[in-house]
């Protein structure tokens, strides 16, 4: 179920004396970044704010994940499971969701391999605005969008030969260097890699 500001009132709050427990999850990767526990106050100032808002069973009171720290949890959805005893949220990480400084509270968690596209769109944003000097995206973005895209339709030739006259691993290269610098393309453009999969579900509800 999506929670919702109406609906607050329908979820399972008895079992745990008002408690509910909430994991965060990044809206982008699928990563568990954290879990905390939710009262109907602090569920009710999460979607208020969209900022994952918990209750501290230490402090007795409502902190927002962020409040100190400037790491905010933006959040994009929240729902409930089956017994509506339980709330997951999805987040974009605004910096570490951990206290310890490092990205998730579950530090081994491993991403798939498809999730993991999502996390080296994250690395390409970050160095959009970055120093030329200081790495290969940042280079090629500073040398503007025409570049950009000429590097893709290069790479794109080069799966195409690969695949007609080359190595498997040959293939594999290319078609690694083709996603990458689409990815690039995409930042230099201002579009999200959950637009372009927006749009292959859409084409997949058709068929």
């Amino acid at each position: 179920m999506i929670v919702t500001l109406d609906n607050i009132d329908t979820l399972a709050w008895e079992k745990m004396d008002g408690l509910l427990p909430a994991i965060v999850q990044c809206s982008a990767t699928g990563a568990i970044l954290m879990q905390g526990y939710m009262n109907q106050e602090a569920l009710q100032k999460t979607l208020e704010i969209n900022k994952a808002t918990f209750f501290s069973r230490s402090k007795n009171r409502l902190w927002t994940k962020g409040e100190t720290s400037d790491n905010f949890l933006m959040v994009k959805q929240v729902l409930a499971d089956c017994d509506q005893d339980s709330i997951l949220i999805s987040a974009v990480p605004r910096g570490p969701a951990c206290h310890l400084g490092v990205r998730s509270c579950f530090p081994e968690e491993k991403l798939t391999q498809q999730n993991f596209l999502s996390q080296l769109e994250q690395v390409v944003e970050q160095r959009k605005g970055a120093s030329p000097d200081e790495s290969y995206t940042a280079q090629l973005m500073a040398k503007g969008l025409n570049k950009v895209a000429q590097k893709v339709g290069e790479e794109g030739v080069e799966v195409a030969l690969a695949a007609v006259a080359e190595t498997k691993e040959d293939l594999l290269g290319e078609c690694a260097d083709l996603f990458f610098h689409t990815l690039v393309l995409l930042q230099h453009k201002d579009i999200a890699l959950s637009e372009v999969m927006a749009v292959l579900q859409e084409r997949h509800t058709k068929q």
